[in-house]
């Protein structure tokens, strides 16, 4: 590929740059300031994210859209919360023949489309899906990392997997997008429901046991809203569960251990907390419209959502687990 183009410089986005850089060309990172592309273009580093991690020199920021006209992939590394946003600014520029790549594991909230939905609304329903037990910091430094990719047209698919694929990169490809993007959502769930238990110094039987069945509750409702249960035993979902439930540097991991501790957390400041509240009422949704009884969902819920006190919320949890 001689083109490939990235849609935000983040943490995530300047790491994929950095991957993709291996393999194509020319790799435009797009992002919003004029000073940071023009100190990336100076420097070779991302001094925001990654002050200490020289990029490739193919790696080219730019905060105009119309240098991404000429890529033939293009991955969209934002916040699920700009995601529509950023849609309907590139729709006129970017050729439907373009693959789009979406990182992002979010639902919009109160529509409940995913970011693929979202994608088939501006172009076509071909894009890619990237989800994995990946951390942008591990990623950036090479290390071993290993991701799946769903999407409806094979021949996408395998475009991507060769652009991403590198000695350490790994990737595999699933057919199955809906359960995919599912995992990236209810992972997160999973993920501040046992940093809730933490934060309370829950005994560790008790939360792997809760672990445990948000993993089941994962498959249930990956296979009710029409996904394949098997995806759930895939990277983008065994994996990315465990990795962001019990790791340290995984931020709602980390937000779900200050509301454990009952800790005040400033929601404005804090975008974790404005995205993992819309992936929770947006769960939520998800299951009371599928008829779907998750223990897990509804304890962040009561939690989160509710400012339920995380004692009681926990006793109604363990009342209805088996």
């Amino acid at each position: 590929m001689d083109k490939v183009g990235i849609i935000g410089a983040g943490s995530l986005g300047t790491a994929i740059a950095q991957t993709v850089a291996q393999n194509a060309g020319e790799v435009i990172l797009q992002l919003r300031r004029q000073s940071l592309a023009d100190s990336i273009n100076d420097t070779g580093f991302n001094s925001e994210y990654y002050p200490n991690t020289k990029l490739m020199d193919n790696i080219r920021a730019t905060t105009d859209y119309n240098d991404l006209k000429d890529c033939g992939i293009i991955f969209l590394s934002i916040p699920s919360s700009a995601f529509r946003r950023v849609l309907q600014d590139i729709r006129e520029i970017i050729s439907q023949d373009t693959i789009l790549v979406t990182t992002a594991k979010g639902i919009e909230y109160p529509s409940l489309k995913s970011m693929g939905k979202l994608v088939e609304e501006y172009f076509n329903g071909d894009y890619v899906a990237l989800s994995g037990p990946n951390f942008a910091s591990e990623i950036v430094l090479n290390q071993p990392t290993v991701s799946n990719i769903a999407s409806k047209s094979r021949k996408n698919a395998e475009e991507v997997k060769k652009v991403l694929t590198t000695k350490q990169f790994k990737v595999k490809i699933i057919d199955d997008v809906v359960g995919l993007e599912i995992c990236g959502v209810i992972k997160n769930i999973n993920a501040i429901a046992n940093g809730i238990c933490e934060g309370m110094n829950v005994n560790e039987n008790a939360r792997y046991g809760v672990l445990t069945k948000g993993f089941n509750d994962t498959v249930n409702i990956i296979q009710i809203v029409g996904g394949k249960g098997s995806t759930a035993v895939e990277y983008c979902g065994f994996g990315d569960l465990v990795l962001t439930s019990t790791s340290f540097e995984s931020r709602n991991h980390t937000l779900g251990m200050l509301y454990g501790q009952r800790l005040i957390v400033d929601e404005k400041a804090s975008g974790i907390v404005f995205e993992g509240k819309n992936s929770i009422m947006a769960m939520k949704d998800i299951c009371e419209k599928n008829d779907i009884d998750s223990v897990i969902v509804n304890f962040v819920y009561d939690v989160i959502v509710k400012r339920m006190p995380p004692k009681l919320a926990f006793n109604i949890l363990w009342e209805n687990i088996e």
